[in-house]
């Protein structure tokens, strides 16, 4: 039995494709007698299609909050931005590049993570992620300058952004097509709660203690997470390494959680430089490059702009303080929903692109006629987060659906596009409503929302056929 296990090995060892991976863990269906009769073996044990639901479960919503640390670490300084100014002796929008700086890196660097998972596992690599993060929090704890600071963050949203574009695959590796959308949603609704959260909960931080508790408190929830993953993760990877190769599962506790944080080589194949531009080959993909792309324009103008102008807007022009900006998200929090759709999924975007419009339309009107502090800005912001919610649910689900033999570059390929988007929108947004002003400018973002969302997403499913839009069961 061993020696079919090394040869299928080998087999899959030769193989220089991650797709033919992917596809064998997707595609291959698990019927129950086969389940009871392969149970007994070692090697499919450890298959996560034969894990428990509730495990599978635990790991799922591991990785969702992991994903969720890494847009709440990066939006949670931005109640902080006036102190860093005033610390650092620089001025309020130079500040705010130690938020945009970091939402850079959160989409570029997934690209280089997927492939060193597909080597060492994703075990090891979110494990390594949690504690490294850790460290650069504790460093920027104790930093003095606005360099230093510059430095700590960008390695932060570095180590911290694996599972923000791995999450896709490891949701495919556990669920079943049928639950795939409803266990894509949990990541999902978690990675974007992670942006009003953070501020939410560090406006009160910032408020009544010292700055550097942020990342005291960043310190401590990275450390529980790996403790997490130690006492409650498995490897999603599989098949890792053959049978003759695998670890004992006997032993004591400590021999255990030693194994687990000892990283091994489980796919010998090379790391080629054609398998980190493997995810941009989706761009040829027509249905997937206008979700990708739709994705990124109700991002940006139904979250990035709420997050980037809020320190600018409410503590500028209406003098609020850090604890009052941080209460502004609360509106963010409360649109947050769990609703996950099935088939024909396009109908569900237009309800999601209309209400960001009218959520742009309101905040900008409201906010350009404040001279104090009032509610209607909020609610416009509440309105175009519950579009955000559910275009973010929906297109998600539908590329992934389309094309689940190629979740990870799909995760990979959308984390990319929207935080490249985003991050290049904070560098003109400050001239963009000091030209135009609010309301006008808000007119122009929804412009874009109907001429790069609303017009492809029509066309793609005009075009595409019944077959190519309903789940495959």
């Amino acid at each position: 039995m061993s020696e079919i296990a090394t040869d299928k090995f080998d087999d899959w060892k030769k193989e220089d494709s991650f797709e033919h991976h992917e596809l064998a863990i997707v595609e291959q269906p698990v019927s129950s007698a086969n389940q009871e009769s392969t149970c007994s073996s070692a090697l499919d044990l450890r298959d996560p299609r034969n894990w428990p639901h509730c495990k599978k479960d635990v790991v799922i919503l591991m990785i969702s909050f992991h994903s969720m640390s890494s847009t709440f670490m990066t939006a949670g300084i931005v109640p902080a931005s006036s102190k860093f100014a005033v610390s650092y002796g620089v001025s309020l929008a130079s500040a705010s590049y130690l938020v945009s700086i970091q939402i850079l890196l959160l989409g570029v660097t997934p690209i280089f993570w997927v492939v060193a998972m597909e080597r060492y596992g994703r075990h090891y690599i979110l494990i390594f992620s949690v504690l490294a993060s850790m460290v650069c929090n504790l460093g920027g704890a104790w930093c003095t300058t606005y360099a230093g600071q510059m430095v700590t963050r960008a390695l932060c949203a570095t180590f911290i952004s694996p599972p923000i574009g791995i999450g896709s695959v490891i949701v495919t590796e556990l669920t079943t097509p049928d639950e795939r959308a409803r266990k894509l949603g949990w990541w999902v609704v978690m990675t974007i709660l992670g942006t009003p959260a953070g501020p939410f909960i560090m406006g009160f931080v910032v408020q009544h203690t010292q700055v550097r508790w942020i990342f005291w408190i960043y310190s401590i929830v990275n450390f529980l997470q790996a403790v997490a993953y130690l006492l409650l993760g498995a490897e999603t990877l599989y098949p890792p390494v053959p049978k003759s190769e695998t670890l004992e599962v006997k032993g004591s506790v400590m021999k255990t959680l030693a194994r687990k944080l000892v990283p091994r080589r489980l796919d010998v194949r090379p790391m080629r430089l054609r398998n980190v531009l493997t995810p941009f080959e989706l761009a040829a993909n027509t249905r997937i490059l206008v979700a990708a792309m739709a994705t990124s324009i109700k991002f940006c103008y139904g979250n990035i702009v709420y997050v980037v102008e809020m320190p600018l807007t409410f503590t500028e022009k209406l003098g609020l303080d850090a604890q009052q900006t941080g209460h502004q998200f609360a509106s963010y929090i409360q649109s947050a929903g769990g609703n996950f759709y099935p088939a024909d999924r396009f109908w569900l975007t237009y309800i999601g692109f209309f209400t960001i419009i009218a959520g742009l339309l309101i905040w900008g009107s409201r906010l350009e006629q404040a001279t104090t502090w009032n509610i209607t800005p909020c609610v416009g912001i509440a309105i175009a987060s519950f579009g955000n919610q559910i275009q973010s649910n929906v297109l998600t689900a539908y590329a992934v659906d389309t094309s689940p033999d190629k979740s990870a570059h799909i995760g990979v390929f959308f984390n990319f596009i929207r935080l490249l988007y985003g991050f290049i929108a904070p560098f003109y947004f400050p001239y963009l409503f000091n030209t135009l002003n609010y309301a006008v400018a808000a007119g122009l973002m929804c412009g874009l929302v109907v001429i790069g969302g609303i017009i492809p997403v029509s066309i793609i499913q005009l075009t595409a056929s019944r077959k190519d839009l309903s789940i495959e069961m």
